[in-house]
Order: structure tokens, then sequence, then C-alpha cells
């Protein structure tokens, strides 16, 4: 069986994430996916810091139930607020054979401006697959 780890926040339920997860899935072993959903960061952790845990709660459940009615076999959980430290910590608590990074498109996402999938890739040694997705609202 392979393990796939996922990092998403904004697109953990979008259209583009379930096809890369269901070609993935379908390319003939057995695959288990973990999403990690990093928690609030920033400006809106600062000014309260119940709302981006909250959002990120919501990230999880939506898109697992996305997911897994899609028929993937997956488990959520929230991470770190900072991405890179979610994807190693995710990492260190277990093992995987490759990392799914999905993101907004570059004009808009702050995970392409602190270059996340080269880091994630550098930090855990694991072949890394990028996904652009849209927004889920």
């Amino acid at each position: 069986m392979s393990k796939v780890l996922v990092v998403a926040n904004r697109t953990a339920g979008c259209e583009e994430l379930q096809q890369a997860l269901t070609e993935r899935a379908e390319k003939g072993d057995d695959v288990k996916f973990t999403l990690v959903v990093p928690s609030a960061h920033g400006f809106a952790k600062a000014a309260n810091p119940d709302v981006g845990i909250e959002d990120a709660e919501k990230h999880v459940h939506d898109a697992l139930e996305q997911l897994r009615g899609a028929g993937l076999d997956v488990e959520g959980r929230l991470g770190d607020p900072d991405p890179v430290a979610a994807v190693q910590d995710a990492a260190n608590a277990d093992s995987y054979d490759e990392l799914i990074v999905s993101t907004l498109p570059t004009h808009v996402s702050k995970w392409l401006h602190l270059d996340l999938p080269r880091k994630a890739a550098h930090a855990t040694g694991l072949p890394v697959t990028h996904v652009v997705g849209s927004e889920v609202k």
C-alpha cells in the first residue's frame, strides 16, 4: 500500500485536487491519502485566534466528505500554521511515499510565494506533485 501525504488549505475540496487524487489512486496499487490542512496564520490568527482553526476544521471536514464520496481512502487533520512545518510534522509522525501540494494559482498563492513545493520536497525527501486548484468557498 502506498501512503500519500496531501497538504492543502483553501483548495482542499477543489475539483482539481480530487481529480489528481483519483488519478493517483487509479495507478493500480492501493493508496491511502492523509490530508493535512494548516491552521490559521497571519493577520487572521492575530485578530481572532479561534477563527483560523474553525476555518481549517471546516476545510478538513468538507474536503473529507467530498473526497470520500469520490471513493478515495483519505483521513484528515489540522497541521501547524506554517505549511512547511505542517508537512514536516506529518512526515515525522508517519512514513509516506510521496507528497501532493495543492495551491491556489500563482498570482494569488501565498504558498507559491514561499516556494512550498520545493521546500516541502527538501524537508521530507519525498517526491512532490504540485496541483494548482481553485478556492473552495
